[in-house]
């Protein structure tokens, strides 16, 4: 039996490993692909199946590792996947069709640098695929940013209870930085799985299989008449809209006073802080603001801080992705503005003020 509560020193990657058999999950499916291999690696060490009863399972490749995931959601099981940018491309037609059949699941996605093959350094230029749908129809992923190691380990039961309160998948996007950096953690509190009895009390949708019983079956929207389709994507609006009302989470940092805000997530928010440290030693008033739920994004929080400031900073590990959605947030009411960095190369505290500083006070 495991600590309840258990301090240790691991990589992103391992702590993903840890809160998933901790959390109770039900099964892994995926496939190796740096810089996220050890989620995949450490369950397999640690062999689950032997301890809790979780299936681990690598598959034969990232297509059939996503389709696993959509057999285990569709019986209401805790199922989850990981890989990185390249494989998440090839993931994206079985993640809409757990969207569009209202299933919960947890997806991990490690970044790396794109497009194609592009390179195993960290980058953040997945936020389109995540945040705006990267498969087909009109569709959302619940999105969580993590910033440390310990966020890493402590999304993955966050994800999933978001997951299944509102049928539908979560997604962790970290960068490569977090995933492979090593930080102290506190591993969360063992969770025993579910009977199946509970998991029939919690998701009466789920196909069991059993005979005798009612029979459940996960709808299709294949050939759906129009009408009906309009219907099916009307309800998943409706529960998109329930999401946007209340599950945005953010963090901020020294904005009480901030003349200047930056917007940055995962890796690029530490930095930003201690760009922001330095950058008050000399005298700028500046913040942050670090969305944690990419989506729903916090528009309300930034817009309503944008009119106070002199200008806003989006920083990325891409060429420009979020700065869009920080853009329609404050709509115009301060000016906006990118600094960002490609292929891998991650950034110093004193680029970022030296990108404040060109572009707002010159």
């Amino acid at each position: 039996m495991m600590n309840q509560e258990e301090v240790r020193l691991m990589k992103g990657n391992e702590a993903i490993a840890h809160a998933a058999i901790r959390y109770g999950v039900d099964g892994y499916f995926g496939y190796p692909i740096t810089p996220q291999s050890e989620v995949l690696e450490t369950l397999e060490a640690l062999m689950p199946w032997e301890t809790t009863g979780m299936t681990v399972l690598q598959a034969e490749s990232e297509v059939a590792a996503i389709n696993m995931v959509y057999g285990g959601a569709s019986m209401g099981k805790a199922v989850m996947t990981s890989s990185s940018s390249p494989g998440m491309s090839l993931k994206q037609e079985g993640i809409s069709y757990i969207a569009a059949g209202q299933l919960p699941a947890l997806i991990v996605n490690v970044m790396r640098g794109g497009p194609g093959l592009g390179t195993i350094q960290p980058s953040q230029a997945d936020y389109f695929q995540a945040v705006k749908g990267g498969g087909h129809g009109d569709y959302h992923l619940i999105v969580l940013a993590p910033a440390s190691v310990q966020d890493m380990a402590d999304f993955v039961g966050l994800g999933f209870d978001l997951s299944f309160k509102y049928r539908t998948p979560a997604m962790i996007l970290a960068d490569g930085v977090i995933g492979q950096m090593m930080e102290k953690v506190v591993l969360p509190p063992e969770k025993p799985r579910r009977t199946a009895e509970q998991i029939i009390r919690q998701c009466p949708w789920a196909v069991t299989g059993k005979r005798g019983r009612k029979e459940r079956n996960v709808s299709t929207t294949l050939e759906m008449e129009p009408r009906l389709m309009e219907k099916n994507n009307e309800r998943l609006q409706r529960t998109y809209d329930e999401i946007a009302a209340n599950e945005v989470r953010f963090e901020e940092y020294m904005t009480e006073d901030a003349e200047y805000l930056i917007v940055a997530f995962g890796c690029m928010s530490r930095i930003c802080k201690k760009a922001i440290q330095n950058a008050r030693a000399e005298g700028i008033k500046v913040g942050l603001l670090r969305p944690i739920t990419l989506w729903p994004f916090p528009s309300k929080a930034i817009a309503e801080k944008a009119p106070a400031m002199k200008g806003i900073l989006v920083a990325e590990l891409n060429s420009g992705q979020m700065i869009e959605d920080v853009r329609l947030a404050v709509e115009g009411a301060a000016p906006v503005r990118h600094f960002g960095r490609n292929g891998g190369v991650v950034p110093n505290p004193g680029e970022i003020i030296n990108a404040l500083k060109n572009e707002f006070i010159k």
